[in-house]
Formats: structure tokens, C-alpha cells, sequence
């Protein structure tokens, strides 16, 4: 039975405002509030073979964003004893500029995401300002171009991309939101990524303000909570800097640079939220 390693990169960080981060903040009747966010990538790993799971912001992206980048991305899967151009398997969870920033950084890897959020990103709707806003022009058309070479799968509804892990089409977010559910050896790890940005989203019922489907975004959340209701199956969000928190194993014999920022997220469980 198929039992991986799944680590949690953080890679980036920025303080931000609740009523910036929660769609139409002013109805919850709360005042604002500073919030951080944290910027993830994900490794999969087995012993045979690494899978990546999104890529990052791009370092000219993210300065201009005013994102603060704690790591390059690549950098740091090298430190993890992971060479860019070996990883053969890229799952990219949905386009926006810090999911897909580093995508020429892996030649060799076959790309795998959505149908609908390939087909959205290169289709008539995605230069309007409210979902381009989100996204890198020139990371779209890379994007665009290894489909057109040959290095894009597509996940239709679910995929098991390799044994152990299953991808689930979502939306919500953006038209083809992923979600990836991981087997580990006690258990499951659901990696949300955007479908849930912060951890009070589900534990309170607050969408993400960036959204492209609303009530497929409240049905992700619902799917989520059936998916982790059983023991032995942690969620892990995409941008909670609570992460850390609840999954405070770390990886012995990392660089200085990585010790802080690479948590474990199975085996073990988290931390209860407090």
C-alpha cells in the first residue's frame, strides 16, 4: 500500500488586511485586523519518486506584488535533496502567479491539472481584470505552451495520479481548483491549496474573496470537511501561517536556511486548533 512523506514549504510571506482576505468582510459586522498569509509549496515523496505540488511565485512577480520571498522555491527543493530538472511529476493545484511562477524551472516534468482551469486560462474571459489580477501573463503562456507541447495532463473530475494519491477537481476559487488527498502511513493528507486559503474559511464559513464560482467554493468547503471527518486524515491549508503550528514536525538535517520554513505533515498528527 502506497504511504508518502508530504511536506509543506513555506516560501513566501506577506501581512495583509481580514477585510482584504474575506469576500464582503463588512457583512460579518467585526472590525479589520492585520492577517498574515503564508506562501506554500508541497512535496510528495516515497523514497522512489519526488511529485511536486505547484511552484511558487516568481521572484520578479512577487517583489512587484510586494510579496516578501522567504526562499526560492527551487532553491529550497534542492536543499530538500530534490534537482528541478529530475522531478518528472508537476501537479499544478490551479494558474495564479504563485502556484505557476516557476513552471520553466521544471523542463522535465509532465504538468497535471484541471481540464476547466487549462481551457478558462487560455480562453476568452481570463484578461478580464477580476480574475487577470490574479495571474502573470507570461506564466499563462508558458503554461499554454507545454500544453501545447504535449507535457500537460488533464484531470477531468478525479485522477489517481499515481498510487496513493487522488486529485479532486473542486473549482470555486478559480473554474478548476485541485485538491490532492495523500495517503501517508497512518492515514491522509488532504492538501487544499486555494480551495482553502486559511483554516477560518471552513471553521467559520467565510469564502476567499477571489472567487470565480461562489457556490462551488462553499461546496468545496463542504467537500473538505467530509474528506477529513474520519481519524487519520489531516487538512492542511494553502496559505495559513497556523500551519506550521498544527504540523510542528520538521525534517532533521536540512540547511540553516530551510529548518523554520519545511514542516512534516505526515506521519503524525496536528496539533488540535486552539
Amino acid at each position: 500500500m502506497a504511504a508518502y512523506e508530504v511536506l509543506a514549504v513555506r516560501y513566501g510571506t506577506r501581512t495583509t488586511r481580514r477585510a482584504e482576505t474575506f469576500l464582503n468582510y463588512h457583512v460579518y459586522g467585526e472590525p479589520d485586523a492585520d492577517l498574515r498569509m503564508d506562501y506554500f509549496f508541497w512535496v510528495i515523496r516515497d523514497g522512489e519518486r519526488t511529485i511536486v505540488l505547484d511552484c511558487g511565485f516568481g521572484a520578479e512577480a512577487g517583489a512587484r506584488r510586494r510579496r516578501t520571498r522567504l526562499v526560492d522555491p527551487v532553491e529550497a527543493l534542492r536543499g530538500l535533496g530534490v534537482e528541478p530538472a529530475t522531478v518528472d511529476l508537476l501537479v499544478v493545484s490551479h494558474a495564479h502567479y504563485d502556484h505557476i511562477g516557476n513552471l520553466d524551472r521544471f523542463p522535465g516534468a509532465e504538468i497535471v491539472l484541471a481540464r476547466r482551469e487549462l481551457e478558462f486560462w487560455t480562453g476568452p474571459y481570463a484578461d478580464r481584470l477580476q480574475f487577470a489580477h490574479s495571474a502573470e501573463p507570461d506564466e499563462l503562456a508558458q503554461l499554454a505552451k507545454a500544453a501545447a507541447d504535449g507535457r500537460v495532463r488533464l484531470v477531468e473530475d478525479t485522477l489517481d495520479v499515481a498510487p496513493g494519491i487522488e486529485l479532486v477537481v473542486v473549482g470555486g476559487h478559480t473554474p478548476g481548483q485541485l485538491v490532492a488527498q495523500v495517503a501517508t502511513g497512518n492515514g491522509a493528507a488532504v492538501l487544499a491549496a486555494d480551495a482553502l486559503h486559511l483554516y477560518e474559511e471552513l471553521e467559520r464559513d467565510r469564502p476567499f474573496f477571489v472567487v470565480a464560482d461562489l457556490v462551488e467554493m462553499y461546496q468545496g468547503l463542504d467537500l473538505l470537511r467530509e474528506m477529513t471527518q474520519d481519524p487519520g486524515r489531516v487538512l492542511v491549508a494553502g496559505h495559513d501561517a497556523a500551519v506550521a503550528e498544527r504540523f510542528p514536525d520538521r525534517v532533521p538535517g536540512l540547511p540553516a536556511d530551510l529548518v523554520d520554513l519545511v514542516v512534516r505533515i505526515a506521519p503524525g498528527s496536528p496539533v488540535p486548533a486552539g
